[in-house]
């Protein structure tokens, strides 16, 4: 029987099919994902804890988001000033304190123009205060499998404890992307005007590509300057995340360099539709013989260009199968490899729900399972 099902994070340029050799990347750390298949294609030090600066406006937003989406802000709510988030160091919207904002011009302000005190004001009317809110931010971090960080405020001003890795950054970006499709465009903007003082966005690719649709810069001292940025090109989309550069100009230039390659080096595949049946497994004392397994959702793998019909897979089902199953338990393991190398092992679900048979369908399978073990 088999006991566990292993998931396995793939094409990482270590393994054997990677055809192209990455590029070489003037950062402390970066990755490359493709948010298709949830793949990094490539990656240095992805798991190393770097400070986020800016980046940090990423939770930000995100549980801003959420507010929104869980009406407990709306976009045109009035937001009152405090004092902490007008003297707020580092760059801002400019806000005041006797001029109530709006929500989504806070928004903007925070994500187009990078205010810190934008962000200070949005954390003030979630949570409270910035400290309560920190705790929220670590809270939606975990959710979101973010291992490798720890928040201590909501702009990304240095502390020794607020920390990420371009991993966790990939994750965020990607979560942004998929859950709230309806805000994602403010990240596209190009300027934004506030208190009669106009500010471009900070991300050059956007100036630059026009395949390139977000995400957001970041830079201290001691972070050096940071970009993620998301291209979609053709329906795919992949997002860089590149931190520790030497200006501006450089981040711009090694993340436009990883986005080439990954659109370049990789196709994104769709190997199995949702609610294909990959397999069926005989399952036994159900009010069915045969239960169809697959995925609930598109299976998609990123592959080296050119290589997905050599993709080979292998089934294995957990046995005995037994009644009853549910729509969406696992029930069995995708093997999948290329060119004789592994590519990994994926979890594949019921995809109908098999009630227990009758009192005697199950004595009868009951008969032929022991005549099945003699």
């Amino acid at each position: 029987m088999l006991h566990r099902i292993i998931l396995l994070l793939l094409v990482l340029p270590s393994l054997a099919f990677a055809q192209m050799t990455p590029p070489t990347v003037a950062a402390r750390a970066w990755v490359l994902l493709d948010v298709g298949s949830g793949q990094l294609l490539t990656a240095e030090q992805p798991d190393q804890r770097i400070e986020p600066a800016s980046l940090t406006k990423l939770m930000t937003a995100y549980l801003a988001f959420s507010a929104i989406k869980n009406k407990t802000l709306t976009l045109e709510q009035t937001i009152p000033v405090s004092e902490k988030a007008w003297k707020v160091p580092g760059s801002k919207m400019f806000i005041e304190p006797l001029k109530p904002v709006t929500v989504n011009e806070l928004l903007h302000g925070m994500i187009v123009q990078s205010g810190n005190d934008a962000c200070v004001a949005l954390a003030e009317a979630i949570a409270g205060s910035e400290e309560n809110f920190a705790q929220l931010m670590n809270k939606e971090a975990a959710r979101l499998g973010m291992k490798n960080t720890h928040f201590e405020n909501a702009t990304g001003l240095p502390h020794p404890s607020h920390l990420t890795s371009v991993r966790d950054l990939s994750i965020l970006a990607s979560a942004i992307i998929r859950d709230f499709p309806e805000f994602y465009p403010i990240y596209s903007i190009k300027e934004y005007t506030y208190n009669k003082i106009k500010q471009p966005n900070r991300n050059r690719l956007l100036f630059i590509d026009p395949t390139v649709d977000g995400v957001k810069t970041g830079h201290t001292e001691s972070a050096g300057y940071c970009l993620i940025a998301s291209a979609k090109r053709n329906e795919r989309r992949l997002v860089s995340v590149v931190v520790g550069t030497a200006s501006d100009s450089v981040r711009a230039q090694e993340s436009q360099k990883l986005l080439n390659w990954g659109y370049l080096a990789f196709d994104t595949v769709k190997v199995y539709s949702a609610n294909q049946a990959v397999n069926e497994f005989r399952i036994w004392k159900g009010k069915e013989n045969m239960l169809k397994a697959g995925f609930l959702n598109d299976f998609v793998l990123s592959l080296p260009k050119g290589e997905a019909e050599k993709l080979k897979a292998n089934v294995v089902s957990q046995q005995p199968l037994m009644a009853p199953v549910t729509k969406g338990q696992t029930v069995g393991t995708l093997q999948l490899s290329l060119n004789d190398k592994p590519v990994g092992e994926y979890p594949i679900v019921a995809l109908d729900d098999i009630p227990e048979a009758g009192w005697f369908g199950r004595l009868w399978d009951a008969i032929r399972l022991w005549f099945k073990t003699l």
